[in-house]
Formats: C-alpha cells, sequence, structure tokens
C-alpha cells in the first residue's frame, strides 16, 4: 500500500511537474494560433471600442468568441482607454496580443508589443468633431422615411437579410429608399467592410492615376524588386490579383493572410518577399497581401509619410462625403488596405453610388474613365469573376449575374463574413449589407438584391 501511495505522489508530481514546464514552455514560445487569435482579437476589440463605441466585453463575444475558433472563447482582454491600447491573451496568461488607436487612423495590431515603434510610425491623429449635416442624403446625412411598405418588408425578412444581419441600405436613383439595422447597430455606427476595402484602396489609386502619379503599366514597383521576375510584376497584375506571387489566403489555418494581419509588425514584408509560383498575368490568386502591397506603392509614390496618411480623406473621403471612412494601418504606418476600413453602413452606400456614377461626384470627375472601365471588366485567370481593379463580377458564393438573376453589368464589393456592396448600373440601384455572418452559413445576398429590384418602378 505504502509503495502505491509512493507511485501516485510521484506520478502526481510528475504531472505537475510537466503542466508546469508546458504552462512555462507556452507563455515564453506560444504557439503561432495562439498568438493569431489573440492578436485577432485585439484588434477586433480595438476597433470597435475606439471607432464604433461598443462595449468591449459585447465585442468579444459576438464578434471574436461567438462565430470563432473554439480557442478564442478563452481570450480575455482588457482595455486602457487612457493609454488607447489593448491586450488579449489566452486564459488571461498566455500569448499576449496588442492593438493600439491612432485617432483617425484607427487601431493597428502590434504583435510585437513595440508601442513606442507604432506610435512614432503614425505620430498621432486626434480624430475632429464631426459635422452636422442635415442637407439629403448624399448630400448630408438625413434620410427622408420611407413610404415603400413592401421594400420595408423585405428588409424584414430575417431570410432575405440573413444571418447576423448588423445594416442594410437600399439606394435608387441617388437616394436612400430603405434601411435597415440590426439590433445594437444604427446609421452613426462605424462598420468593417473587411475585403469591401481591396476596393476603396483602388479606388485611392485611380486617383492617383487622374494625376498621371501611377499607371497600369508600371513596374520595378518596390525597391526589393527592381532586378529577375519580380521587375516583370506590373500594377495591374496585382489589381486583377494576377501577380504570381506564392500567398496563401487560407483562413482556417495559420498561413499568409492571419501571420501578416496579427503577427507581422510591417505587413508588408511577407508577401513582398514571396516567391513567384507563376509568371505575372498568368494566374489568378486571390491575395490580402497584394492589397497591402498596393497600399505601400501608392504611399511610395506619394513621397511624404504624412501626405501620405492624409491622402485618403482629402482625395477620396472628403470629396464625396464618407466623413464617417477610417482606413487603418499597420504598427509601421502602412495602411491596411487588405481588409480594415470602418464606416457607417450610408457611407459604404455613398461609395457604392460612386461607382455606379462611373467615379464621378457632384460633377466632378474623381477616377478615370479607363480605371473604371477596368473595375468593370473581368479578367481572364480569374474565369471573369474577378476585375482589373479589385472589384467581383461574380456574385459572393461565386454565382455569375446569370445565375443570380441579376442584370449583366451588376458588379460587387465583397468582404469576409457577409459584407457585400451590389451596384447595378442599369437600375440605378445599390444595395448594402453588412454583417457578421460565416460563409459557412451560405448566406447569399444575391437573393435579396434580386427580390429588391422585382420591387422597383420599371424604367
Amino acid at each position: 500500500m505504502r509503495f502505491v501511495l509512493r507511485l501516485l505522489k510521484s506520478l502526481a508530481l510528475l504531472f505537475v511537474v510537466i503542466v508546469a514546464a508546458g504552462a512555462a514552455w507556452l507563455y515564453a514560445r506560444p504557439p503561432e494560433l495562439l498568438r493569431v487569435g489573440d492578436g485577432y482579437a485585439a484588434k477586433i476589440v480595438c476597433s470597435n471600442v475606439f471607432l464604433a463605441g461598443r462595449d468591449p466585453e459585447q465585442v468579444l463575444y459576438e464578434d471574436v468568441q461567438a462565430p470563432g475558433n473554439p480557442l478564442l472563447r478563452l481570450v480575455r482582454v482588457a482595455v486602457d482607454r487612457q493609454e488607447k491600447r489593448v491586450t488579449a491573451r489566452i486564459l488571461g496568461l498566455f500569448a499576449p496580443g496588442y492593438a493600439m488607436y491612432h485617432g483617425t487612423l484607427g487601431c493597428s495590431s502590434v504583435p510585437d508589443g513595440d508601442f513606442e515603434a507604432a506610435a512614432g510610425a503614425v505620430a498621432d491623429h486626434p480624430v475632429a468633431p464631426e459635422s452636422q449635416n442635415d442637407a439629403i442624403w448624399p448630400d448630408g446625412n438625413a434620410v427622408a422615411k420611407a413610404n415603400d411598405t413592401h421594400l420595408q418588408a423585405l428588409l424584414s425578412d430575417g431570410d432575405l437579410t440573413g444571418p447576423a444581419m448588423r445594416a442594410v441600405v437600399v439606394v435608387h436613383n441617388g437616394r436612400i429608399i430603405a434601411e435597415r439595422y440590426g439590433d445594437g447597430f444604427g446609421p452613426a455606427m462605424r462598420l468593417i467592410g473587411w475585403s469591401m476595402t481591396k476596393t476603396i484602396n483602388a479606388a485611392i489609386v485611380g486617383r492617383l492615376m487622374l494625376d498621371n502619379k501611377m499607371a497600369f503599366d508600371d513596374a520595378a514597383l518596390l525597391p526589393e524588386w527592381q532586378d529577375g521576375d519580380y521587375s516583370k510584376i506590373k500594377l495591374s497584375d496585382l489589381l486583377g490579383m494576377e501577380s504570381g506571387l506564392a500567398f496563401n489566403e487560407s483562413y482556417g489555418t495559420v498561413a499568409d493572410v492571419t501571420r501578416m494581419l496579427y503577427l507581422d509588425p510591417d505587413m508588408t514584408a511577407r508577401p513582398a518577399s514571396l516567391p513567384l509560383e507563376a509568371s505575372p498575368g498568368e494566374r489568378f490568386n486571390y491575395s490580402s497581401g497584394t492589397s497591402v502591397l498596393i497600399s505601400k506603392i501608392w504611399m511610395d509614390r506619394i513621397g511624404s509619410l504624412q501626405a501620405a496618411l492624409a491622402y485618403p480623406k482629402t482625395a477620396l473621403f472628403d470629396p464625396i462625403g464618407m466623413s464617417s471612412a477610417v482606413l487603418e494601418v499597420d504598427a509601421r504606418g502602412t495602411f491596411a488596405g487588405s481588409s480594415y476600413l470602418y464606416a457607417t453602413a450610408r457611407d459604404w452606400a455613398r461609395f457604392g453610388q460612386f461607382l455606379l456614377q462611373d467615379g464621378v461626384w457632384n460633377g466632378q470627375r474623381l477616377l478615370p474613365e479607363r480605371f473604371m472601365t477596368a473595375m468593370r471588366t473581368p479578367t481572364m485567370a480569374s474565369g471573369g469573376k474577378y476585375t482589373q481593379a479589385q472589384a467581383w463580377l461574380a456574385a459572393p458564393g461565386g454565382d455569375s449575374s446569370a445565375v443570380a438573376g441579376l442584370p449583366d453589368d451588376t458588379f460587387w464589393m465583397e468582404g469576409h463574413d457577409g459584407q457585400s456592396v451590389a451596384i447595378v448600373p442599369s437600375a440605378k440601384l445599390v444595395v448594402v449589407r453588412l454583417g457578421l455572418t460565416p460563409s459557412w452559413l451560405r448566406y447569399k445576398p444575391q437573393v435579396l438584391v434580386k427580390e429588391i429590384l422585382a420591387t422597383l418602378p420599371r424604367q
């Protein structure tokens, strides 16, 4: 009996030693999966607390834990409002993830914890009080009350607007004719567009093209791409997702995209150094890394970092009235043009209307005609699904307009977790749908757009 007791004590001690050693190893060298999870939690909580004014615990549960990897349910967050920082840790112990708020430049993921470098990269950009504009949208923020009961009924149909819908805005003939918001959300709250940001990032390139500072045929785009096959990559290859770079966009694993977004202080370093798996222009490979490189390239063309940081607002957002728009930066001051733009649903609708109007606003052309043609023209390598300027011809889920029953000229902005803007020039229609609807739910906003089209008066 004594031998058995001694054996049990020894085994218990060994178990404690193993657990302690494992905990020490996790603390000192946490696996990438834990680091990505904490980085993701810190970044999402930071943006939603400081940009959208939401409660951090609510954001942690609704936006991070409930729809995500089960490990994320072990994350705990701490928000330091004075220092404008968020810290996230699995079980409150391991793999700290950090994010930092920069005012009008939003929040950055700070995976190395170097807040001084992150703050120094962009300086301080305090948020100015937003002026009240009571003019009717899109000139201001006032919206006439909708009187189309059938259309309002459509927006009340949860099957049409989809699970966890947060905002739907319908624009026809340049006016908002209906809108609906999920519980806890409203017209003044900024919402993330995820990969819809790519289309706006491309439009910033278009603004520079109008001033002859960039061109589709530009090559040797980065300092490290001056020689060899990399020097042959043209701006048009990046815009059409045909660069040939071997970027892994899989979100189900720790891949290039998640490492870039949550482990790399400089998001451009990874995609810029990847090997080429195909010749430029030969193969379609949807890549958030490509869009971040596009940000780096257009910022370099402007020259001054501070001028580049101000450019989206002065060149695009202010002229079309997107006063709520916040395009966020990484920890070294490059715009995260792949994923991180927050704006109200009405401002997402403004941008959709801007594209519907062929890049013209209040009679002023802001995007070149050739650029707008490229935004609606399919690439061969994508099989006609993606355009030459970071937009989609295929509806979410891959349906063509014919399959979806939509007009042939329909094109889309699309983002992770069910974000979409449908633009139908022939019907003078824009439909914004925002929410938190993972792809496995197989929600298709094209069904909603088709039903809305059926309610509109015939031209």
